[in-house]
């Protein structure tokens, strides 16, 4: 079985409507970011146990806030205007209010496999909070310094009835090494925000023309 060895190709897609019950979110078109260095998923699932009968009786698991961090090589001025809720004023610079609101934003990336297959993953509803500015004089070696990111993702609001259960998901993923992965999905997988495929006529996009 093929282990994740590596990490490119982060996009993301700033949410244009808000999901309801009954309606997928739409977002913007999805813009590239080039220069990823790591990023960490963590759903701070937890597991419950009851006990009866002198002894466990039931346990049952939950996912809570799903924290997640991204390392870039650099934040660009259109970056955190996106990301952050950020202004970019007539002269080409950034503007940091106290009255930013960040969007909701879609993230997506792929993960190199040591097959040379790709893992291919969105992440549909989060919002990122400003970085630490660290910087640093340069000294005998060169200490690199990178832009890192934490940011509260969410399960959207919209659900689905599927296989018999009721489904509102946060994240999605394809290994293009799996049997059953669509090709034609992971060929336009950064064409826009994938959706899961409820039903076979979907073509499970949603994003750019606000489809």
């Amino acid at each position: 079985m093929a282990t994740r060895i590596g990490v490119s190709n982060f996009h993301y897609a700033v949410m244009t409507t808000e999901d309801t019950l009954t309606t997928p979110p739409t977002y913007d078109d999805v813009k590239s970011a080039p220069g990823i260095m790591s990023i960490n998923i963590n759903p701070n699932a937890s597991v419950d146990t009851l006990f009866a009968d002198d002894g466990p009786f039931e346990t049952a698991t939950t996912i809570g806030q799903v924290e997640v961090e991204v390392q870039k090589n650099n934040l660009s001025t259109e970056n955190k205007a996106d990301l952050l809720g950020k202004t970019i004023d007539a002269k080409g610079g950034l503007i940091s209010s106290s009255t930013d609101i960040p969007p909701w934003v879609a993230i997506s990336f792929r993960s190199l496999k040591s097959n040379g297959n790709y893992r291919y993953c969105w992440l549909y509803k989060g919002k990122f909070q400003d970085p630490e500015d660290n910087n640093e004089t340069k000294g005998d070696s060169i200490n690199w310094q990178s832009d890192t990111i934490t940011g509260n993702f969410v399960r959207l609001v919209y659900e689905q009835a599927y296989k018999g259960k009721t489904i509102a998901p946060y994240k999605y993923e394809m290994d293009e090494d799996d049997e059953t992965a669509d090709a034609t999905t992971i060929a336009g997988w950064f064409d826009d925000v994938v959706m899961p495929n409820y039903t076979s006529g979907s073509t499970g996009t949603t994003g750019g023309t606000g489809a």
